[in-house]
């Protein structure tokens, strides 16, 4: 019942509540990158949701568009400022995935949205965290986030996957704001960002 009616009831109410209560805080932040990182402020990015349908995810930007003498961009370590640091350190630039909840691509708890090019490289059973919508955070978040291997994120996607509660996704909920608070896992090692998820793979088969 949760799963099939309620959990969706309350993704509308909190992203409404949160998007109204959140205005200042989401125009000021936005100032702040158009006057730092530049335009646009947003940044957009074709994701699979639910059933593996491509949505379009927005977050606040969090780096410069700095290329090299032949125009192609730098890697991310070099583009990501400290001012991009902090974005992702206090989960500011996820504050507009809000809209994305109350439209219905994604849920407040829920597998995150990973990349469109990922989807030919799962298994079946790594697939199965399409069988939810995806979410602003998720049980992975909780226990690692960027820190977190990549079998252990699939482990603990499936594992919410097959445990959609209402209980949890409470205690999903608070859990991920006390992390957020104390800035914890943002980064995974060696990497400014998670290390992506095909280079894992052609890792694991040399």
């Amino acid at each position: 019942m949760y799963k099939k009616f309620f959990k969706r009831f309350i993704d509308i109410l909190l992203s409404l509540i949160a998007l109204i209560v959140l205005a200042p805080l989401i125009l000021v932040t936005a100032i702040l990158i158009r006057v730092k990182l530049g335009s646009p402020v947003l940044f957009k990015q074709q994701r699979p949701g639910k059933d593996e349908k491509i949505f379009t995810m927005r977050k606040f930007r969090t780096m410069t568009d700095a290329r090299d003498e032949n125009g192609e961009l730098l890697p991310d370590e070099a583009r990501l400022t400290k001012f991009g640091q902090f974005l992702r350190s206090s989960s500011l630039d996820e504050l507009p995935e809000l809209y994305n909840i109350l439209k219905g691509d994604m849920s407040i708890v829920g597998p995150r949205p990973l990349l469109v090019q990922y989807l030919p490289y799962y298994n079946e059973c790594q697939k199965r965290r399409h069988e939810v919508k995806p979410g602003l955070t998720g049980l992975a978040q909780i226990n690692g986030r960027n820190a977190a291997t990549w079998d252990e994120r699939f482990a603990f996607d499936i594992q919410y996957v097959d445990n959609v509660r209402f209980v949890q996704d409470v205690k999903i909920f608070f859990v991920t704001i006390g992390k957020v608070f104390k800035r914890e896992d943002v980064t995974a090692e060696n990497h400014a960002t998670m290390e992506s998820f095909i280079d894992h793979i052609k890792k694991s088969e040399v």
